[in-house]
């Protein structure tokens, strides 16, 4: 029998939960699937989403959530709880926070095995401790990967602003309707510096984003790959410099006598950090798909980073370049241009300021200038902020 503290906890944790503004990975999930894992950096609103779930379908299912970090698990186990909850004839076995609890993939699959009947949903913020579990649970799990708040998302859920999700091509084709939004540059402004996380809506964000990227290089990584925490304080000062970085080409034997340690351990480091939601690598046209491809040019994740990292000293043609990799990555495999910024499938891109010129792409086919500081685009001159419209 499911105990009392579960049930009370599950109503507390819906009660308190708005379903107003939902996020766009929602439509895209298969909610029939047995088993499925929603991962991603911490503070994206992942638990947020299930739990709206929830609610959505409270009269199409019967559901339990709940969180492997409760204290309740310090005696019982998840096999256990899902045994009684398919017992009392549950459909929905929603977990959250999986990362916390030990030995998590080896009872997700044993849960799969041998409740045939239960579905399974399960949220981690520490995508690294899911990466090392997802073995188990292959041909089991599908994974899901959220990030944070699009543009378009936010102007939604800070300003009840509802713009349409666009295209690549409509963006390119400079479609976007200029009468939902005359003028998008101040909010847009308001964005880079505040706006991908859901949780700055909660006030004292600064201090709450400073918490989770101090838990992730501190302890998530070193956790995960067996460093040590002043390891995790060295990859902090290295975030610094990628911010400041005008954008930052990794040396790694420079790197490497910042951080006093073998330069053959520093791609794995940057991958960790890729992997944790604290970085962004881009690759050459070898490559696209993350670990594979040289790497030309690493980027913090996203602009709220760069702000809280950098704050005044934080170059601005990185901050443009960070933004755009940022949102375009949601769509496709953005890789290294040999001429310009970025390519994305058939398309080249030169990022900068509203006074930047041709000259870079004027012999290249599907050639984009994508400027900051402009409202509206014509030709092939795209607004920056358009591409925060995509998902």
């Amino acid at each position: 029998m499911i105990d009392d503290v579960l049930y009370e906890f599950m109503r507390e944790q819906l009660a308190t939960t708005s379903h107003d503004f939902v996020r766009y990975l929602y439509p895209q999930i298969d909610w029939t699937l047995r088993m499925f894992g929603l991962v991603g950096p911490r503070g994206v609103g992942k638990s947020t989403l299930i739990k709206q779930h929830i609610i959505f379908e409270k009269d199409n299912q019967k559901a339990l959530y709940i969180s492997a970090d409760h204290s309740y698990f310090a005696n019982h186990t998840l096999l256990e709880v899902a045994s009684e909850w398919n017992k009392e004839g549950g459909t929905h076995l929603y977990i959250d926070e999986i990362h916390k609890y030990e030995n998590w993939s080896t009872e997700l699959k044993n849960i799969y095995d041998g409740y045939g009947a239960l579905k399974v949903v399960f949220t981690g913020s520490s995508v690294l401790d899911l990466l090392k579990g997802q073995a188990d649970l292959s041909r089991r799990a599908v994974m899901y990967t959220m990030q944070g708040l699009s543009f378009r998302e936010y102007l939604e859920m800070f300003h009840s602003i509802k713009m349409p999700q666009y295209s690549l091509e409509d963006v390119l084709a400079n479609k976007v309707d200029d009468t939902v939004l005359p003028h998008p540059l101040p909010l847009f402004r308001q964005y880079l510096q505040d706006g991908y996380y859901p949780f700055s809506k909660e006030g004292a964000f600064r201090s709450r984003l400073d918490q989770i990227i101090t838990q992730t290089l501190e302890s998530d990584i070193p956790q995960y790959a067996s460093l040590s925490v002043s390891t995790g304080r060295k990859l902090r000062r290295l975030m610094a410099i990628v911010a400041q970085s005008a954008p930052f080409k990794p040396d790694y034997s420079s790197i490497a006598n910042a951080l006093g340690v073998s330069r053959n351990v520093v791609p794995d480091y940057l991958i960790y950090m890729e992997r944790a939601g604290m970085i962004g690598q881009l690759r050459n046209e070898t490559g696209g798909v993350r670990s594979l491809g040289k790497v030309e040019k690493t980027y913090l994740d996203n602009t709220n980073i760069m702000y809280a990292l950098g704050a005044d000293s934080t170059n601005k043609g990185n901050l443009r370049e960070t933004f755009f990799f940022n949102q375009t990555r949601v769509v496709g495999d953005v890789i290294s241009s040999g001429v310009s910024d970025f390519i994305i499938g058939d398309h080249t891109f030169e990022v900068g300021g509203k006074k930047k010129g041709k000259k870079q792409i004027e012999d290249v086919a599907n050639g984009h200038i994508v400027k900051d500081d402009i409202e509206y685009g014509h030709g092939i001159s795209i607004p920056l902020w358009t591409f925060g419209l995509l998902y």
